[in-house]
């Protein structure tokens, strides 16, 4: 998901529902750029916030204990979801307001109403698994009447 968005060092990473961090890591490390997840439960938290201690990450990343939807997100450069979609629909909004040229990328799941940029299968490497990654740049485009 991160290559797909073409994250680059300069960038600032939000991941919304981010779980038990690992996108806000993988960003970390392999981008060196600044990572922030967004986490409800607070279980997730901390234990994210564990990890990313234990991998002396916590110069680049962090994570917050947060309601996704009260969030400003117009600093990100890329957001990273993997929300049903109608989270992602009630999203919409605040996606609304990133800067031109935001990336938001979402494993498995589409943005109703919004016209993705692109759509890729991929296999996991770990379960042979495939997966739907779909992209989209700002300004958000509405998909065309059927």
């Amino acid at each position: 998901m991160l290559q797909e968005a073409g994250v680059k060092r300069t960038d600032v990473v939000v991941d919304l529902g981010s779980g038990d961090g690992r996108f806000i890591i993988a960003a970390a490390k392999k981008y060196g750029c600044k990572a922030i997840g967004y986490e409800i439960d607070a279980r997730l938290v901390q234990q994210s916030r564990e990890t990313l201690a234990r991998e002396n990450l916590g110069a680049l990343a962090t994570i917050e204990h947060r309601d996704i939807f009260t969030l400003d997100l117009s600093g990100a450069d890329v957001i990273t979801v993997f929300l049903y979609p109608r989270l992602m629909e009630r999203l919409i909004p605040q996606f609304e307001k990133l800067k031109p040229g935001a990336r938001i990328v979402s494993h498995q799941f589409e943005m109703p109403g919004v016209k993705a940029d692109e759509m890729l299968i991929v296999e996991s490497k770990e379960d042979g698994d495939k997966h739907r990654i779909f992209l989209w740049t700002t300004p958000l485009k509405p998909k065309p009447a059927p």
